[in-house]
Order: C-alpha cells, then sequence, then structure tokens
C-alpha cells in the first residue's frame, strides 16, 4: 500500500548549497524564485530584514504570483541550520523538509513533505497537488539559478495553469 502521508522530490542544481539555502531561507530569496511575498517573522514579533536567514520558530505569510492575496499561507520555521536543511511547516498540508546535498559536482536539493492528512479530500488537495506544484516551483529554482529566467505565471486573471 502506498503512503500518502509523505512524498520526496529531488532536483540537481549547477548552484553552491549556501546560495540554495539561502533562496529558502530569506525573503528576497524565496521571492525570486517562488513567492510574491514571502515576509519573516522572529518569535519576539519583529519582521526579518529581507536578506535576514529566517530562525527557528520564525513564522511566515506567503503569497503567490497569479492568485490574490485572499490565497495565503502561513507557517512555522521548524529547522534551520543556516547551511543546508530547512523545515517549515506547511499549513494543513503537513511539513516540509529542505536538505541540500552535494553530489557529483551539483547540489542535490531534496525536498521532503510529510504528515500530510491522509483523508480523501486531503489526499488529493496535497498529496497530488503538493506534488505538482513542487515539481513546477522545484524546476522554476534551478531555471533561475542556471539560466535567470523565471517560469512563473505573474497574471492573477490566467488562471489554472502549472506556473502559479
Amino acid at each position: 500500500m502506498h503512503d500518502y502521508s509523505r512524498f520526496t522530490k529531488r532536483i540537481a542544481i549547477k548552484a553552491p548549497t549556501t546560495v540554495i539555502y539561502e533562496l529558502w531561507a530569506t525573503q528576497t530569496g524565496l521571492e525570486r524564485w517562488f513567492l510574491r511575498s514571502a515576509p519573516y517573522t522572529s518569535a519576539d514579533k519583529a519582521v526579518r530584514d529581507q536578506d535576514e536567514y529566517a530562525t527557528v520558530n520564525d513564522t511566515y505569510e506567503w503569497r503567490w504570483h497569479g492568485w490574490g492575496d485572499e490565497a495565503i499561507e502561513r507557517g512555522t520555521v521548524l529547522e534551520a541550520n543556516g547551511v543546508d536543511r530547512f523545515k517549515f511547516s506547511f499549513g494543513k498540508a503537513g511539513n516540509v523538509t529542505v536538505s541540500i546535498k552535494e553530489q557529483d559536482g551539483l547540489a542535490i536539493c531534496e525536498l521532503l513533505q510529510d504528515n500530510i492528512p491522509t483523508d480523501e479530500e486531503t489526499t488529493w488537495n496535497f498529496f497530488i497537488g503538493c506534488q505538482t506544484g513542487w515539481t513546477f516551483y522545484l524546476t522554476n529554482l534551478k531555471s533561475i539559478l542556471e539560466g535567470g529566467i523565471d517560469l512563473r505565471n505573474r497574471d492573477e486573471k490566467l488562471g489554472g495553469v502549472v506556473n502559479s
């Protein structure tokens, strides 16, 4: 039987581990390849500088290109080692752990989403939907770092496309 409570996605990227980590752990980084708005707030309620690394117990409010302001994801940073591992709660869809490892001159960015609820509705929305989303966004991360091309849809009126 398949385990619908978790999945892993991996992508090889020609970029230093430190650069990839920064693109996950800072507002500026996330907005470069993933989100249109991604501020982190420290545990003492101070909004972090856009280039400051998020740390454990920071919270976030994320908004995507191609979606209105009502589409917001809130969560908490659960792990942040400042080097190669970053974990956050992902709303009702469980937790996401990003690990970056070197292999044969490339960085392997591995994303594990786990603790996904397994009832019929959330299996479809989170297990399948999140895999589709992460596949695109990891591809966009690679595209940004290796070629500078941003593949995201930024048009809120153009819905139902894989790149928003």
